[in-house]
């Protein structure tokens, strides 16, 4: 009978050590239920987190207290009493009741321990996912755009850099300038203020135009990478060989690479001119101003050009002087194109060297322009390019009077059938 009342005793305690484990575990479930609930929602447009600058209410934040507060002076209470119990409890439950006992520490280190603590903690906003926000604050939501790490165009680059989208507003070609190896990543490096802006305002104070500076740096983008020292000295060398400032400017501004190149090349090539042409200083000078992209190119097409000129169309010393100071592009010019137009004038149309010498400006013009009018004028029988003759057409105005022109004055026909001429050819 004893040993029955003991047994019966024993399962009492574990049944009531059983009901002791549920409540702890489930008020400390509780807990953290309302520990997860009271964290600050964010609140959700469009599927991007946005922070709303609405504060908590009044009551919002009495009730948290209360219900912390409750919280924390239940789970201590219980504490005693389970310690006490814990007393009479056999070896075998023991360590469960510890299990359970341990998440209530960090609960109870959770909850605000001073009124200043838990005001900071209170005054952080709280939203609802559910909330609708005005179409204000809608507006100002800006998701900025990711920078590709790498592309072939640098079209994807100008709304995150500065540099780009003003070069775009100065007139600035970035597809040209995008398929030249390495020069979309340089001009990606430079800062405008630091490296652009000097550089325009240089080009400025020289009397470079602004609507220059566009076509300036779509040929020539290296020019950004300059010294402004450098360039200065390279203008001041221009000035000192006497070519005024107004000259500078418009050099600069037809041969965007002229100021890319030293000193002492800019001085080789205008020592070149003077001597191989053997021209005076001021015929250089008219002809470098005229062609500034001669001090800039290579100079062996130009050297070729004059043996051509000397050798192949037989003309004199002086003669290529004549020309190349009346027309400079004769120098640069297709080496071909010279020698079809030279040999249609002079063994087609018969006309002399000291003719030609004394209208060069038919080397500018294109070859069919000088053939088509030619056989036209042959075919009605006005062909005639001496001066001692009658009825005597120039050359210059053979090949510059537009077509209109050419028929009224020189070939008295009229243009439908001068294009009706054309068409037999």
């Amino acid at each position: 009978m004893a040993s029955f009342c003991t047994q019966l005793g024993l399962q009492c305690r574990s049944f009531l050590c059983s009901k002791t484990v549920a409540s702890i575990w489930w008020y400390p479930t509780q807990i953290r239920h309302c520990t997860t609930v009271t964290k600050l929602p964010t609140k959700i447009l469009n599927g991007s987190s946005v922070i709303s600058g609405n504060n908590i209410k009044t009551q919002a934040r009495q009730r948290w207290k209360q219900q912390m507060f409750c919280y924390s002076d239940f789970s201590a209470k219980h504490m005693e009493t389970e310690a006490k119990e814990d007393k009479g409890i056999e070896e075998l439950s023991r360590p469960n009741v510890e299990a359970y006992r341990g998440p209530l520490l960090p609960i109870r280190e959770a909850v605000p321990v001073t009124e200043s603590q838990m005001s900071l903690d209170l005054d952080a906003p709280e939203f609802s996912a559910l909330e609708e926000i005005s179409d204000e604050e809608a507006v100002s939501i800006s998701v900025p755009s990711a920078i590709p790490p790498a592309s072939t165009s640098l079209r994807d680059y100008v709304d995150q850099s500065e540099t780009l989208s003003k070069l775009v507003q100065l007139g600035v070609n970035l597809w040209k300038l995008e398929q030249r190896p390495n020069v979309g990543s340089m001009l990606l490096r430079l800062n405008f203020n630091t490296d652009v802006a000097p550089r325009l305002l240089f080009l400025k104070e020289i009397g470079v135009q602004d609507s220059c500076f566009g076509y300036i740096i779509t040929r020539n983008p290296f020019i950004l990478t300059e010294s402004l020292e450098n360039l200065q000295a390279r203008v001041n060398y221009l000035k000192s060989k006497k070519f005024s400032s107004e000259t500078v400017a418009s050099m600069v501004s037809r041969a965007p690479y002229l100021l890319n190149f030293s000193v002492k090349r800019l001085d080789n090539r205008l020592g070149f001119y003077q001597q191989q042409l053997k021209l005076s200083a001021s015929n250089t000078r008219n002809i470098v101003a005229r062609l500034p992209r001669l001090l800039c190119g290579s100079l062996e097409p130009i050297k070729e050009n004059l043996k051509v000129c000397e050798i192949e169309l037989g003309f004199k010393e002086n003669e290529i002087q004549h020309i190349v100071n009346a027309v400079p592009k004769v120098l640069t010019g297709n080496k071909r194109k010279l020698t079809q137009i030279f040999d249609f004038l002079h063994n087609t149309m018969k006309v002399p060297h000291h003719l030609i010498t004394k209208f060069p400006q038919v080397f500018n013009t294109k070859y069919l322009r000088v053939k088509e009018r030619h056989l036209f004028l042959e075919y009605l029988g006005r062909a005639q390019y001496d001066p001692a003759l009658p009825k005597y057409i120039s050359l210059d105005r053979l090949v510059s009077l537009p077509d209109e022109s050419f028929c009224t004055e020189l070939a008295l026909a009229t243009l439908e059938d001068f294009y009706l001429f054309q068409k037999t050819l």
